[in-house]
């Protein structure tokens, strides 16, 4: 009785029985044969008898759709995830399946730099000093060191925290192959091969697709034929070449078009690769696709080739920073990001990264715009990467499980072919693209920069603009406020900003050379070049001098020196000593002391006011 209660019931069984009759009236008549005088029309029913049953039965479909749902329906089991291209077992990888693709041959103690020592030689004859000479001039380290340590040199016990030498590896996900991409232009023989051997000898062979190596148009001749002819033994590296130099970039970018791994590793030519360095990189890639991991970075001393090895206590970190003139930095590991890591085996959160040494996703290189291939040579793409990466989803981290040693240069032996003014243009690429209104802060510090900007000479980023818009990316304020809230941000529209000029020198305040902090303030002809003699008169009335730190001209007991900066940011307050009043008068006084800057004497100094001295008259220029 319920039945015929509910609403539409009597139209559905009406229905039900009219499709239920028509059916049995067809059926009968197709198994019944034909009749003589048959219509045409029933024939035609018949014969699209299927095509009749299914519009009668989506009619009733659609009837029944449209009632009211009385009862709530279990939802709909989720449908089952699609088979991934590789069948991963359970549990964690074995060491036997995590052996390396080449065994090291036996080593020698008592060999040159042998298990990562330094290199050392107490007597040189003539010709062995003009060679290393020769050497350092060349590549800007001890090339004679390198050529006398052995190109497969262990580097000792593995020294890392026990956390790491114990960490296993699950099999699913599985860990991705890669492929290693190093780059080289006119590199020294033994550095070079050094990194390759040092890549086969660390690297699980299951996870070692293949090493490339990217000649940069390299003019030296044992880099051609010589060194195709030796990698033909090494199984899995190969040589591919551009025929003009066009720098790190787009050579990288040519390494990346033909590797087949499902993860691109960049390293430098002048590498070591300490135990276990490969597996901790792809385990978080595999964990987080959209992560961008550098190993943790260890030094290799460019005179004696010493491998500063890792301590099993562990050590106190740095991460990368950039400074408002984009130049990449270090800074310790600040103390929100220590306390969010539980032990050495998590990732370390890095505002940007060096750039020389990473591993990324194939897919995700791709899909997060590779390189701007329109920057040249080399400098900027590393932060322009850290920034993009960043603010349009993914994450720059530091592994300290993975450990690579990398030949720190004090300069480049290589010259720019179109002279270092790319490296501006590159930097105003990534400044128009990535930094909003912020970039004026990096125009004020760079004259070269802000003229390009303003002449519009670096190039179209029509496709670069386009890319930030795809991918739905934040803006500059996001990335400074979430991933780099301990950067202090300057005005962007300053009171003042420049060259400090004095009326009675005629010359403009200068920091001097490496003035870190602590040390008098000089004169000197005023260039128009910022650098060591920018200045910013802040809305808290501190003379800042922040170009690669944060240093402020600070008064005490008659002297001016630079000093860091006390104010970071408020609720803090700028000390008095600090605090500058830059009347009218152009007389600059120091608060705390009531005295006045003079360029009088030796250095910059405070004195009694006086208005009459030309010496304490300054201007911004």
């Amino acid at each position: 009785m319920r039945l015929f209660r509910r609403r539409y019931s009597a139209l559905k069984v009406a229905l039900a029985g009219a499709v239920f009759v028509l059916f049995l009236f067809i059926l009968q008549k197709d198994v019944g044969g034909k009749e003589p005088g048959e219509e045409p029309w029933l024939r035609n029913i018949v014969q699209g008898k299927g095509q009749v049953l299914d519009l009668m039965l989506g009619a009733v479909r659609d009837l029944r759709d449209s009632m009211p749902r009385l009862q709530i329906g279990a939802p709909e089991p989720p449908p089952e995830p699609l088979p991934s291209g590789r069948s991963c077992l359970p549990g964690v990888y074995t060491a036997a399946e995590l052996r390396p693709l080449m065994e090291r041959p036996p080593q020698d103690p008592a060999s040159p730099g042998a298990d990562g020592k330094a290199f050392k030689k107490d007597r040189w004859t003539p010709e062995e000093t003009k060679e290393k000479e020769r050497g350092y001039e060349k590549h800007c380290f001890n090339a004679f060191a390198s050529d006398r340590i052995s190109l497969q040199r262990a580097l000792g016990p593995d020294s890392r925290p026990p956390e790491c030498i114990d960490q296993k590896f699950k099999r699913c996900p599985p860990l991705p192959t890669t492929s290693v991409v190093i780059v080289f232009h006119n590199e020294a023989w033994s550095t070079l091969l050094r990194t390759v051997y040092s890549v086969l000898h660390s690297s699980p062979a299951r996870l070692l697709r293949e090493v490339i190596l990217v000649d940069d148009a390299s003019t030296d001749e044992y880099l051609k034929e010589e060194l195709d002819r030796y990698v033909e033994q090494l199984q899995i590296v190969r040589v591919v070449r551009q025929r003009e130099r066009k720098g790190l970039i787009t050579a990288r970018l040519l390494g990346a078009s033909v590797a087949s791994g499902e993860v691109l590793t960049f390293l430098d030519a002048h590498c070591e690769c300490f135990h276990g360095w490969l597996e901790p990189l792809l385990s978080r890639i595999a964990e987080e696709p959209t992560a961008v991991v550098s190993p943790d970075i260890a030094t290799i001393d460019l005179n004696t080739f010493e491998f500063s090895k890792p301590v099993q206590n562990g050590k106190q970190h740095s991460r990368g920073n950039f400074d408002w003139s984009l130049t990449f930095g270090w800074e310790v590991v600040p103390a929100r990001e220590r306390q969010r890591r539980k032990d050495e085996t998590f990732p370390i959160k890095s505002p940007t990264f060096a750039g020389g040494l990473f591993a990324i996703s194939r897919s995700y290189f791709e899909h997060i715009g590779s390189y701007d291939d329109q920057m040249e040579i080399w400098g900027g793409e590393n932060v322009e990467m850290s920034f993009r990466v960043w603010q349009c989803g993914g994450q720059v981290e530091i592994i300290p499980c993975s450990v690579v040693g990398h030949v720190f240069r004090s300069k480049s032996p290589h010259t720019f072919p179109k002279g270092t003014q790319v490296i501006s243009r590159n930097q105003v690429r990534l400044a128009e693209v990535w930094m909003d209104d912020y970039k004026e802060i990096f125009y004020r510090r760079n004259q070269q920069a802000s003229q390009m900007a303003r002449e519009k000479t670096f190039g179209d980023i029509t496709e670069r603009r386009r890319l930030r818009e795809r991918l739905h990316c934040r803006n500059f304020t996001w990335y400074l406020q979430n991933v780099y809230p301990e950067m202090f941000v300057p005005d962007l529209t300053p009171a003042f900003y420049g060259a400090i000029k004095n009326e009675g020198t005629k010359s403009c305040l200068d920091v001097g050379e490496n003035n870190h902090g602590g040390k008098p303030l000089i004169m000197y002809p005023c260039h128009g070049l910022g650098g060591n003699q920018y200045f910013e008169y802040t809305s808290q009335r501190e003379l800042r001098h922040n170009i690669g730190k944060e240093l402020c001209l600070r008064g005490a007991a008659g002297t001016a020196e630079l000093g860091e900066c006390q104010f970071r940011g408020k609720p803090g307050r700028v000390p008095a000593s600090e605090e500058w009043d830059l009347a009218q008068n152009r007389l600059i006084k120091n608060l705390a002391s009531g005295m006045c800057l003079t360029a009088r004497g030796k250095h910059p100094a405070l004195v009694p006011c006086d208005l009459t001295d030309p010496h304490q008259l300054w201007s911004f220029t």
